[in-house]
């Protein structure tokens, strides 16, 4: 599948003077043992980054060479993510806006060796609360409820009290409201307005009780996954990009435990293969995989006319909603 520019860069950046610091920042994403995983570099806590120079030929030019730089590992499909431009995304110690760049990358483990100096997390330990595989988390219930109804109570004015309630409501699928599991972003900028992870900072604390268990990173760089999530988990629903992340040949569990580590959700098999093959996206290899600890499973590769073909389109993956 061919990189994929969108935004309003296209892969152009117009910098004047002193005043405006560009960096190309990479979410660099692999499923491992049924766990999404990012890949990061120093404390774990910061994507593969690096500043936009003069002798870049283009954007994209410029991460694949910071990414290989610092992490050993070359980047195959990418898109572009998202721009962010806010004044204070960095903090603003210095009188210069920086604009961030970031690109999604999807990548296949056995290709993913990487050096000393990188490492790949499970994005779950980042967001905690997005994981619903076995259920709703106990974050959810026990910690995030709690601490957002506090939140939503502290101010005076009823009409706030009740808006931030409902935004947390819709949010988290509290009151029995459904959970969409594309809100990523929004859950995470719920909590983080909220001052419950330590991103937030603004003079406080950072170690206080009130935080909710999770991993933090740098500047907005956990912004900047909860925005990849939240596109990946929408575009696997309708483009076959989950197979970038596929090995070449693979079973049908272990296509469907891939989607449903990145929807956080479980699906309905039977609703999952049907749709498999109504939209022809695989096709046998004629072998049989014996790791499935039960008979043999026949393993699947990619059909990649499917991407010539109209009927792409309207490909659809079913997450369960159950």
């Amino acid at each position: 599948m061919d990189d994929q520019e969108t935004g309003a860069s296209k892969d152009r950046v117009a910098v004047t003077g002193d005043e405006v610091k560009v960096d190309l920042i990479a979410l660099v994403v692999a499923v491992n043992d049924g766990e999404p995983c990012v890949l990061t570099i120093g404390q774990a806590d910061t994507l593969p980054s690096g500043p936009f120079a003069l002798e870049h030929r283009s954007l994209q030019s410029g991460l694949r060479g910071w990414v290989e730089q610092q992490t050993g590992h070359p980047l195959g499909y990418i898109e572009q993510l998202y721009t962010f431009a806010d004044r204070d995304r960095v903090g603003a110690e210095r009188r210069q806006r920086a604009i961030s760049i970031s690109y999604l990358a999807l990548t296949r483990m056995e290709k993913a060796s990487g050096s000393p100096k990188c490492g790949w997390r499970s994005w779950y330990e980042y967001f905690p609360w997005e994981d619903h595989r076995s259920g709703t988390p106990p974050v959810v219930l026990d910690v995030l409820r709690p601490r957002l109804i506090e939140w939503a109570d502290s101010v005076g004015d009823a009409a706030m009290r009740r808006e931030r309630r409902q935004r947390a409501a819709m949010a988290f699928g509290f009151d029995d409201r459904h959970w969409n599991e594309e809100l990523t972003l929004q859950r995470y900028e719920l909590v983080y307005e909220a001052g419950l992870v330590q991103e937030a900072g603004n003079g406080r604390d950072p170690t206080r009780a009130s935080l909710v268990p999770s991993k933090s990173m740098v500047a907005d760089h956990r912004r900047i996954v909860a925005t990849g999530i939240a596109r990946l988990r929408s575009k696997i629903k309708y483009r076959p990009v989950v197979f970038e992340l596929m090995p070449q040949s693979f079973t049908l569990l272990q296509l469907q435990r891939t989607v449903e580590a990145l929807a956080g959700r479980l699906i309905n098999k039977p609703n999952f293969r049907r749709l498999i093959e109504q939209q022809e996206l695989v096709e046998e290899t004629g072998e049989t995989s014996i790791d499935t600890g039960g008979r043999p499973a026949r393993l699947y590769r990619f059909r990649h006319a499917v991407l010539d073909e109209t009927a792409i389109v309207g490909t659809k993956l079913p997450v369960a909603r159950g």
